[in-house]
């Protein structure tokens, strides 16, 4: 299992810290997501996920909702 972080310029509300877990921790490879303080943890497996292929996703769902990574 492998973990990546992803930092976001402003804290989720509460609606939108949800959906993303959601959206994110249904994906295949998943095993968990953590939402929290404006920062997202994720573990996953990379045999059924690429890591490239979750950020982009992640990064693509965080945008829809209207926030920006502040590590890019």
């Amino acid at each position: 299992m492998k973990r990546i972080y992803l930092n976001v310029q402003k804290q989720f509300c509460a609606e939108c810290s949800l959906a993303l877990r959601r959206f994110i921790g249904g994906m295949d490879g998943v095993q968990s997501i953590t939402v929290q303080n404006g920062m997202i943890e994720i573990d996953y497996d990379s045999s059924k996920i690429a890591e490239e292929t979750l950020r982009r996703i992640s990064k693509d769902s965080i945008e829809k909702l209207g926030y920006t990574l502040s590590d890019e």
